[in-house]
């Protein structure tokens, strides 16, 4: 005879998902059903749940009158059961008895209450004076304790049970197995197996080629770790992914999970903070146990900073900080006495400044790894990934698109090559081309255009004469970038904008400044000049050009008059502190600076303007007409201007 095949311990994971865990929804129904079936049992098995209830009058001018009653049982000293005789049973009015549902006696056909005992005896002794000896009506005294009343005490506390067990069970829904009363504590980290392939890879992180090389070799370290071992190397314990947004940070860490072939742990730095006091501590220890347990392996921590921000006087007066407690058991965990051989933390932040220094130094984390905004050729590698999916057309060149978006981030080339095929698609087109993607530049850059705004002909005016100042002093200033395109439709918040293509340079000088300033202040300077005032659409500018003028002065030191001077903080410690870096003699000196640098530009800008008057009315009579001038126009009103420009634009000013 043929045994059937024993199952083996492991099971498959399909064959785990399927198997309710402990205390699952199996169990919780069972007592539903349970306590369902008791409040129906009682229901139907009460006798008094078809009875009828009457008054005294009727019992003794009907029922007593006939002597129709056989007998009369008062039941915990309240209520009175009244069984009526057979023989009068198939009277209409008295109706059939009732049975219980479950016992073979047949109970009463009407109830009563009646007070105090003793006014129901008195009454009825009253009413049965002319009845024979024979026929009096006995009464029976019980006491009983009825499913309902066990029942309406028991309730609140089922209700109650049932309630906890609800909350438990949507805390430990994320935890692994076990009673969900003690896995809030538990990690949550989403576990990716050793042999399980991502979806992202290295060939899907363009560019960053020197931090891709830094991360696949922290990978080759748990490949192949005697490689290393063997001179008398440590393997690195953490690694900190440091950039701006949009940079590829959790990018790389994808790449890593798919790349690695060891189990990566992944999660966020705020799952670890929650309200219990405790919790956080818990679950850094039970995410390093499980990866202790499955090293090699790789833990990634996403958004590190909300969990480990420097600890400081802005604590001192807190009891007991959670977010600390946790930051201190991370600490332990990363370098602390016990030994944390095979595991290597990722970990990535746009904020490193807010970091505790005891987490940063060599030993927890030992190597940083800063990712920049990319460059040149760097964003075509990246346009070309975002570009597979795409059906593009034949014209479309990626090296021009990578020129005509400087400063741009890895997540802003990804979202304009979404916004290209997104307007190609509204447009009913095969193939996106390359308008689409100008189009969908200035969508991102700029905001959404709205040419159904409604302006009147004097601010229209107005605006033509601003932005026209700025085109003016932007094209004859040596230093400004390079200006492509003037509009006065309004886009975004803007009401007009005129479109540069920056340069990218890694240092900006002091003329550089002056003249980013002068071609700042040219659309106020414009009004001024045409209509004897100026307007509030200059906010954004003179924001800016405050800014800047500040910064040159007080961080930058390219003041004469206060010297080679800085008062940034790299740290980010003055953030926490009430006052100023500096005396109050040295901050009215800095004020005084900043106005002098904003005026002088602002007087050189005027100059520059009615040096040019006819080229600016020329300019904002052409906007006024065409509404958006390209660079061939402003060639024919401005003339050629010393280097020649690339079409494009990514940054507004205005």
């Amino acid at each position: 005879m043929e045994q059937p095949p024993k199952k083996n311990k492991s099971d498959s994971p399909d064959e785990q998902k399927q198997k309710p865990p402990y205390g699952g929804y199996g169990i919780s129904w069972f007592y539903l059903m349970l306590f369902g079936f008791l409040i129906l049992f009682s229901i139907l098995s009460n006798p008094t749940s078809s009875t009828k209830e009457i008054s005294w009058s009727v019992l003794e001018d009907s029922l007593l009158a006939e002597r129709a009653i056989e007998k009369i049982v008062v039941i915990n000293k309240e209520i009175a059961e009244i069984y009526i005789k057979k023989d009068h049973l198939k009277d209409a009015k008295n109706g059939e008895g009732t049975e219980r549902l479950f016992s073979t006696v047949q109970g009463p056909q009407y109830r009563m209450n009646i007070g105090s005992v003793e006014t129901f005896e008195n009454k009825l002794y009253r009413a049965q004076q002319d009845f024979p000896q024979g026929e009096k009506i006995s009464v029976a005294y019980e006491s009983r304790t009825s499913w309902t009343s066990i029942l309406s005490w028991l309730l609140p506390f089922a209700i109650i049970i049932l309630f906890w067990m609800f909350l438990l069970r949507r805390m430990g829904r994320g935890s692994t197995g076990g009673n969900p009363l003690f896995n809030f504590g538990k990690s949550t980290a989403q576990l990716t197996e050793k042999g399980t392939k991502s979806s992202v890879t290295f060939e899907d992180v363009a560019g960053l080629k020197e931090a891709k090389t830094e991360v696949m070799e922290v990978v080759d370290f748990l490949k192949n770790p005697e490689t290393y071992t063997k001179l008398g190397a440590k393997i690195p314990k953490g690694v900190m992914l440091v950039g701006p947004p949009g940079t590829g940070k959790t990018l790389m860490a994808k790449a890593v999970a798919g790349e690695a072939q060891v189990p990566f742990f992944s999660m966020s730095g705020s799952e670890f903070v929650e309200m219990f006091v405790g919790v956080g501590a818990s679950r850094v220890r039970d995410l390093f146990k499980r990866a202790k347990e499955k090293s090699p392996s790789i833990i990634f921590i996403d958004e590190i900073d909300a969990v480990g921000r420097s600890r400081g006087k802005i604590n001192a007066f807190q009891a007991n900080d959670e977010r600390e407690s946790t930051l201190n058991q991370l600490l332990t965990e990363l370098d602390g006495f016990g030994p944390n051989t095979g595991v290597i933390v990722l970990a990535a932040t746009n904020r490193p400044d807010v970091l505790d220094k005891a987490l940063l130094r060599p030993g927890r984390f030992d190597r940083h790894i800063y990712l920049e905004l990319p460059t040149k050729e760097e964003r075509t590698e990246i346009f070309k990934v975002h570009l597979r999916p795409l059906k593009l057309s034949k014209k479309i060149n990626v090296g021009l698109l990578a020129k005509l978006s400087p400063g741009f981030s890895g997540a802003d080339i990804a979202n304009i090559c979404n916004e290209a095929a997104l307007i190609a698609a509204r447009k009913k087109k095969e193939v996106v081309e390359l308008e689409d993607f100008m189009e969908a530049r200035d969508r991102v850059i700029g905001g959404l255009e709205r040419k159904s705004k409604i302006i009147s002909p004097k601010e229209k005016e107005i605006v033509a004469y601003h932005e026209a100042g700025h085109a003016v002093v932007s094209w004859y200033l040596k230093h400004v970038d390079s200006l492509v395109k003037v509009s006065i439709i309004p886009r975004g918040k803007s009401l007009g904008s005129a479109w540069y293509l920056p340069e990218e340079r890694q240092i900006v000088t002091k003329s550089q400044f002056l003249d980013q300033l002068c071609a700042s202040l040219g659309g106020r300077a414009a009004e001024e000049i045409i209509f004897n005032e100026a307007s509030s659409g200059a906010l954004d500018d003179l924001e800016k050009v405050t800014k800047q003028a500040y910064t040159m002065v007080a961080y930058y030191g390219l003041d004469e008059e206060i010297g080679p001077i800085s008062f940034y903080d790299s740290t980010g410690q003055n953030e926490r502190m009430l006052g100023k870096p500096y005396s109050e003699n040295m901050a009215q000196l800095i004020d005084k600076e900043v106005q002098n640098l904003v005026t002088m530009a602002y007087e050189r800008t005027k100059k520059l303007l009615i040096q040019h008057k006819d080229e600016l009315q020329k300019l904002a009579k052409l906007l006024l007409k065409k509404e958006v001038v390209e660079k061939e126009d402003l060639e024919e009103v401005l003339g050629k201007r010393g280097v020649e420009v690339l079409e494009g634009s990514t940054e507004k000013i205005g």
